[in-house]
């Protein structure tokens, strides 16, 4: 599963969505996506802009985390 992390990082530096839309010119449907974590794919461009605003690697905004199975035996 990959995780964003969008509004943790927004929280942190205490940035409203709507400034990130204002200034990136993201969409904001995809921004509200990507801040409740519901969004389904996301555009290179868009990590790029993110990235570049909030001055961090694309490590720092998404990650990966392993779903956990469970065998019955």
């Amino acid at each position: 599963m990959i995780r964003c992390h969008l509004s943790r990082l927004l929280g942190e530096r205490r940035i409203r969505a709507a400034d990130v839309y204002r200034d990136t010119g993201i969409n904001k449907g995809t921004l509200s996506r990507m801040y409740n974590e519901k969004l389904l794919r996301v555009d290179l461009e868009i990590l790029d802009k993110l990235c570049d605003y909030l001055d961090c690697s694309v490590g720092d905004l998404l990650e990966y985390q392993k779903k956990e199975t469970s065998r019955e035996m």
